[in-house]
């Protein structure tokens, strides 16, 4: 049984990511970026990226097939 998801507060890009089936875990790995901004990016309603981080999720998601814009999920 999984218990994926089950009680987290997700962002609106952690349940972005959980709807496409995308693991924080890929997204670190592709973007090298640290499990604390991951773990922020994915769960963390009032946080906003640095253009740079956006940039390299962006790229990450772009090489996964996927074309978002940052203000689909963070206010500006």
């Amino acid at each position: 049984m999984s218990w994926f998801g089950l009680g987290k507060k997700r962002s609106k890009f952690g349940r972005w990511l959980d709807s496409k089936g995308i693991k924080q875990e890929e997204i670190r790995k592709r973007t090298k970026l640290g499990n604390g901004t991951i773990t922020s990016l994915c769960n963390d309603d009032d946080y906003t990226p640095k253009i740079s981080t956006w940039v390299k999720v962006q790229r990450a998601l772009k090489s996964m097939g996927y074309d978002v814009d940052r203000d689909k999920f963070f206010d500006l």
